[in-house]
């Protein structure tokens, strides 16, 4: 069996505040890929299981990921 290797991506992450409370939190890069959290901290862990989310999905898909490497705002590991 083969060794995957880990490759650590930064995305830019942006986290808005929601009119009924919360954040909306999308990743530009990632099309269509948004969440949200009731605090900062939930939208932060729910950011990274949306991206962890749509890469495993695009993965599945056998579709083509067009990372584009912005400013660090948000890391998450991927296999």
């Amino acid at each position: 069996m083969r060794n995957k290797k880990q490759k650590i991506y930064n995305l830019t992450v942006i986290f808005e505040p929601a009119e009924e409370g919360g954040y909306i939190v999308s990743v530009p890069a990632l099309p269509g890929c948004v969440t949200q959290g009731e605090t900062f901290e939930e939208a932060e862990l729910m950011a990274k299981d949306a991206i962890e989310g749509y890469v495993k999905a695009m993965r599945d898909l056998k579709e083509r990921i067009n990372y584009y490497l912005g400013a660090k705002h948000l890391s998450t590991k991927l296999l």
